[in-house]
């Protein structure tokens, strides 16, 4: 079975590199237009319910969700 074991040691710059781009980033917020309370992009406001400029989720539903 040749080619089993390396034949060189990869140097710890060539091993780390490879996870070099695994890093975490961290969540962009954007400021929701109806209430101004921070929500994810692209997402349901949590506070007030309201998405692209309309109520998409009620009040009540958003008190029995917490």
């Amino acid at each position: 079975m040749p080619g089993v074991m390396p034949k060189k040691k990869h140097s710890r710059r060539r091993a780390k590199g490879r996870w070099a781009h695994r890093s975490l980033s961290v969540p962009s917020f954007s400021d929701c237009p109806q209430c101004r309370n921070p929500k994810l992009p692209h997402r349901v406001c949590p506070t007030c319910g309201y998405y692209n400029g309309r109520q998409v989720v009620s009040a009540e539903e958003l008190s029995d969700r917490a």
